[in-house]
């Protein structure tokens, strides 16, 4: 049981059950008020709960490791996020989630692309078809579905 809790298959399975809920909990929430006061709540209450996680496990005290480098790009990581979600509400506000979502996953496409470019990953034939199919996966959920 405990190769299950560090392998990163589960929490990666883990973190789609949860975008999911979050792309149906958000739509709802989302209706009649404004996107981006929507995008600042959930922003207040995410805050919120991993500073709490953070006390409660002791990982606010002590020695950090955090270097320069490390906080500007958790800083621009930040900014990103954040622009996402704005775009992903506003998205939510006026579409569907079974079409938004998609669409918003094809951030795994270039995450993948991305990465082979800027840090030189590599992905075997396998890799760049479920590129592909991730892709036409998006395109015809979003515009056909």
């Amino acid at each position: 049981m405990q190769a299950v809790f560090t392998s990163w298959q589960f929490w990666t399975l883990l973190s789609a059950l949860f975008a999911a809920l979050t792309a149906i909990l958000a739509k709802v929430g989302v209706q009649g008020i404004d996107p981006d006061l929507a995008t600042f709540v959930r922003t207040i209450i995410v805050a919120g709960a991993l500073a709490t996680l953070l006390a409660l496990t002791g990982k606010l005290s002590g020695e950090h490791g955090m270097t320069r480098k490390a906080m500007l790009f958790l800083t621009l990581s930040g900014l990103a996020t954040g622009a996402s979600w704005l775009c992903y509400f506003r998205a939510l506000s006026i579409g569907e989630a079974a079409q938004v979502a998609p669409v918003d996953k094809l951030s795994v496409v270039l995450v993948a692309v991305l990465g082979v470019v800027l840090l030189g990953e590599r992905l075997t034939a396998y890799g760049w078809i479920g590129v592909a199919l991730v892709t036409a996966g998006g395109f015809l959920i979003a515009w056909r579905g």
